[in-house]
């Protein structure tokens, strides 16, 4: 059964998302000539089943990042059709999805608020979350006063353990201590073993081949190979060596 499934998706932003004179953005309404859009995605297909684990591969600005924020939601294609199938918890940027003003506490329960858990449910998870993220008594202070590593800890923490179907994982593990990431693997396989979905963006190869069946490899927003997982790393390191 597909858990997620992409039809010819296409995806644009502006190119000149910067800021921009008020005169200008008038004179572009009036004569309607705006820039050419920048396609992060074209046409791009897949499907990914229940259980499966699949990573994207491709150079900085292919379009990875961009095809998990419409995994999750976070935008919508321009054209084609994203349908996603069950709860997802996604690790993207640090600290998005935490309010900086609330506490590790308040951001917590904010985050299971949001994935539909219950009060009850959170309350039995709560210590298992503190105690695998080891921020100790930080806990309680507000996310702004938070290093990065500490931000990773706890926002993985929070994701692996509200159970999701569906983990997006986009970078963030390479932040932190190795000791710390090495936990994050292990839960990670336990996680992949009790019949989840996951679906990572990673330049750590060796964690990729562990932890994903399949791999999908974006170039400038084109979907150029899609196959078991060593195949795809070796056909894009490859080109990575000659180019």
């Amino acid at each position: 059964m597909h858990v997620i499934e992409f039809r010819n998706v296409w995806k644009s932003f502006p190119r000149h998302a910067a800021r921009v004179l008020l005169r200008t953005h008038l004179t572009r309404w009036f004569q309607s000539s705006n820039p050419d859009p920048f396609w992060a995605l074209r046409d791009v297909s897949f499907t990914l089943d229940r259980g499966e684990g699949l990573a994207v591969v491709g150079a900085n600005g292919a379009g990875k990042s961009t095809l998990l924020s419409l995994v999750a939601g976070l935008a919508p294609p321009d054209r084609g059709h994203v349908s996603v199938d069950g709860q997802i918890a996604a690790l993207f940027e640090l600290g998005s999805g935490f309010h900086p003003d609330l506490t590790g506490v308040e951001n917590i329960r904010l985050n299971a608020s949001l994935l539909g858990i219950s009060r009850a449910r959170l309350n039995e998870l709560f210590d298992d979350i503190v105690e695998f993220s080891g921020i100790g008594d930080f806990v309680e202070e507000p996310i702004r006063t938070y290093s990065s590593g500490m931000l990773m800890r706890l926002a993985f923490s929070v994701a692996i353990h509200l159970d999701p179907e569906v983990l997006l994982v986009d970078e963030v593990l390479s932040v932190g201590d190795a000791a710390f990431q090495q936990k994050c693997f292990e839960k990670i396989l336990e996680f992949r073993k009790a019949g989840k979905t996951l679906l990572c963006v990673s330049h750590a190869f060796g964690m990729v081949q562990q932890l994903c069946d399949r791999a999908i490899w974006l170039d400038r927003g084109e979907l150029l190979m899609d196959g078991h997982v060593q195949q795809v790393v070796d056909a894009y390191s490859g080109r990575m060596v000659s180019a």
